[in-house]
């Protein structure tokens, strides 16, 4: 199974950058996407951006010209470079792998607040 870690969450003001980095390791010969997802307290979780192994993305228009996300195929790294950051924004953010066999993996999530 996939492994995923996490990192680069925190605290940071609005207007403000963050980027969130995700590591995959283990039988990673199968990855098809990868990408992030996030969770507001008292909202479901919801797609922010996904990129598939040949390097198309897909991204939330909540977050169009914001975000960008990259992919580093060769150390199955995604990263979310995340920019001009709104209150709104506040989640915990959740990577996401999904395998060509269908299978989804999950990395335990990383908070990201966004507050003055």
């Amino acid at each position: 199974q996939v492994q995923l870690v996490e990192s680069g969450g925190g605290l940071v003001q609005p207007g403000g950058s963050l980027r969130l980095s995700c590591a995959a390791s283990g039988p990673t010969y199968d990855i098809y996407t990868m990408g992030w997802y996030r969770q507001a307290p008292g909202k479901q979780r919801e797609q922010v951006a996904l990129i598939t192994n040949r390097g198309s993305t897909n991204y939330a228009d909540s977050v169009k010209g914001r975000f960008t996300l990259s992919r580093n195929n060769a150390k199955n790294m995604v990263h979310l470079q995340m920019d001009v950051l709104k209150p709104e924004d506040t989640a915990v953010y959740y990577c996401k792998v999904q395998e060509y066999s269908g299978r989804v993996n999950w990395g335990q999530g990383t908070q990201v607040t966004v507050s003055s």
